[in-house]
């Protein structure tokens, strides 16, 4: 698996005993790769399944699905790689996918199987593209170029992330768990 060349550094901050704010947590994230998606890495940065309260220790929440569930919230990072992903023909499928989703855990239980790429989350997602540039690729097939400091409400819809371009593309984004009614 290739590491992207994009190192991310988290900063936690938290509160003492006194309720006074400290920085409790300083350091580089790990980017999630797979086999099956080379040049891809998606950085999970922080998250929670429910509304956090205050004044806390920074101690991470529990946020044990890649999507936040209702209430939930998840921060991320993904550096989407020009042209479609294509892995190598030795990958072993079924164990990369295993891998994948101790990962990411029910990421891959949102994406379409014949339309890759393609997902629906149950969540009101904030995106921007920092660097690069993305095609959001939407129901019927409807394109919208996005450029570095565009910004994009993601509200439940049909989705996907496709970079047209020679560069990588990294997208910034914050995931709100929300309700679907049918």
């Amino acid at each position: 698996m290739d590491t992207p060349p994009y190192g991310i550094r988290r900063v936690v901050t938290g509160h003492d005993v006194d309720g006074k704010g400290r920085v409790v947590d300083d350091g580089a994230v790990e980017p999630i790769t797979s086999d099956l998606m080379p040049g891809y890495a998606a950085y999970r940065l922080w998250g929670n399944d429910e509304p956090p309260t205050f004044p806390d220790d920074g101690s991470p929440l529990p946020a044990d699905s890649y999507f936040p569930p209702r209430n939930g919230s998840r921060f991320m990072v993904n550096l989407i790689p020009p042209g479609e992903p294509s892995p190598p023909a030795d990958v072993d499928v079924p164990a990369a996918l295993a891998e994948l989703d101790l990962r990411m855990p029910g990421a891959m239980a949102h994406m379409e199987p014949d339309t890759p790429g393609m997902r629906t989350t149950d969540s009101l997602d904030y995106v921007v593209v920092v660097s690069g540039e993305v095609t959001l690729e939407l129901d019927d097939g409807e394109r919208t170029v996005l450029r570095a400091g565009d910004v994009v409400v993601q509200n439940g819809t049909r989705h996907a992330w496709r970079n047209h371009g020679t560069e990588p593309c990294m997208i910034v984004g914050v995931a709100v768990g929300a309700d679907r009614s049918t």
